[in-house]
């Protein structure tokens, strides 16, 4: 993980509370699933990023979790939590992809404990009523692969980064979490057919901005829950080869390895670890799980990933 993440108790957190209740906050409230999460900011980069990428919710909502960014320059970057509260402190992002992974994290640990409800780092499509999912680590090709699919005619993105799942009677719903996604700058140089999206969006110092693919791929490409049937993780290794068929303890080896393909996991107790190792078994038992290798240039790839879920 790329920052740490500190577990506090009730009377830190009501301290900094208390610490920061004068602070001019812009604050606004999203809706990931029903849980309402509401964020405190100075930046109104961050705020407007965070208004344009979630759901919102009515303001007569009382909040379930809370997200308070704060620019210290004698603090370092790290992240206090309070699990009693789902309070997180964030101190020193200025990278709007973490504060938005760290709402989705705190939303998931919440339907999680209370509701039962898994979560997925991850895409989630529906292809011609057949769910597919790409799970993979950071740098092998998950948001490339998955808005490559997106280009076919029968196409519709569930999300492009994290997705909650009910297991019902076997079959795995993956439920969207994010209205709008946000995209790297260059998607279009990979397929040209997003080049519009690009340039029409508002692109933050590291080079990603919230966009919304109906623009280019219409209405209808964004639709609400799709049934799981092709788990797809990826890997870049020159020594493996193209195209592995896992069977679900594999695949939870795979993914195990790879701390669960997320980085943004707030609490990794063994209890967490052990519900998590209980869903992922049966969510990879009632799906067919491939590993593709990323090596080959992007259509390449595309071509074998094509195959598997059209076939």
């Amino acid at each position: 993980m790329s920052y740490p993440v500190i577990i506090i108790g009730p009377s830190e957190t009501d301290e900094l509370l208390n610490r920061y209740k004068h602070t001019s906050f812009y604050t606004l409230k999203a809706d990931i699933y029903g849980v309402c999460v509401k964020l405190y900011t100075k930046e109104r980069t961050i705020a407007d990023s965070w208004m344009e990428n979630f759901y919102s919710m009515s303001s007569n909502v009382r909040s379930h979790a809370r997200i308070v960014c704060i620019d210290d320059p004698k603090e370092s970057m790290r992240v206090l939590y309070n699990i009693e509260t789902r309070t997180a402190f964030l101190y020193n992002f200025d990278y709007y992809g973490w504060i938005k992974s760290i709402a989705l994290a705190v939303a998931s640990d919440i339907l999680e404990d209370t509701h039962g409800i898994d979560h997925v780092h991850g895409a989630a499509l529906d292809i011609g009523g057949c769910g597919v999912t790409f799970i993979a680590p950071s740098k092998t090709g998950k948001t490339t692969h998955s808005w490559g699919l997106l280009r076919l005619d029968n196409a519709r993105l569930i999300t492009d980064d994290w997705y909650f799942v009910r297991n019902e009677k076997g079959l795995p719903m993956a439920m969207g979490s994010e209205m709008n996604c946000y995209i790297d700058a260059d998607i279009g140089d990979v397929w040209e057919e997003y080049e519009p999206l690009v340039r029409t969006t508002r692109f933050d110092n590291q080079g990603r901005g919230i966009a919304n693919i109906r623009w280019v791929a219409g209405h209808g490409s964004v639709i609400p829950m799709t049934t799981l049937r092709h788990v797809i993780m990826l890997r870049r290794d020159p020594k493996e080869g193209l195209i592995e068929t896992l069977e679900p303890n594999d695949a939870w080896d795979y993914l195990k390895a790879n701390d669960l393909c997320n980085p943004h996991q707030m609490v990794r107790s063994d209890r967490k670890m052990a519900i998590r190792e209980r869903f992922f078994k049966k969510f990879f038992g009632n799906s067919s799980v491939n590993l593709v290798n990323t090596t080959g240039t992007p259509d390449e790839t595309q071509r074998i990933i094509r195959d598997i879920v059209l076939e």
